[in-house]
């Protein structure tokens, strides 16, 4: 096994472990994550607990060599539309735990799921350049 081929599956894992565990955390703590769904969405428990089994799924087909492909482009575009209930806690400031947060750490977030989009485009193989055909 390359050092790459080691890199991308241990990037894997860890992203796919952390959505496992944040999914897990959709249904063991509802409330915390009900604030920042857009109001337009109506039900925010609905929506928390939706994202909570997409995040599982994800996770664990990330964790999958044989579903991580997909799970990763997925994962990507699960992370582009989450972020719109990130975007509203910083556009309205909403609160989590009683406090808001600068603008900074609004922009830290962004970036951690900019990193994450391409990560999960890595481990899923769509950077790779494609074989032309003859």
């Amino acid at each position: 096994m390359t050092l790459a081929t080691l890199a991308k599956y241990t990037c894997a894992t860890i992203l796919g472990i952390f959505f496992v565990n944040v999914g897990i955390a959709h249904f063991t703590d509802t409330p915390w994550f009900e604030p920042i769904v857009p109001e337009l969405l109506g039900d925010p428990t609905f929506w928390v607990l939706l994202t909570g089994i997409l995040e599982i799924g994800l996770g664990i087909g990330l964790v999958i060599p044989q579903l991580r492909k997909y799970s990763g482009l997925f994962m990507a575009f699960f992370l582009v539309v989450i972020y719109w209930a990130n975007f509203n806690m910083w556009a309205n400031d909403i609160p989590l735990d009683g406090r808001t947060f600068a603008d900074f750490w609004h922009l830290m977030r962004l970036i951690a799921q900019l990193l994450m989009i391409t990560v999960a485009l890595w481990v899923g193989g769509w950077f790779t350049s494609r074989e032309k055909f003859v």
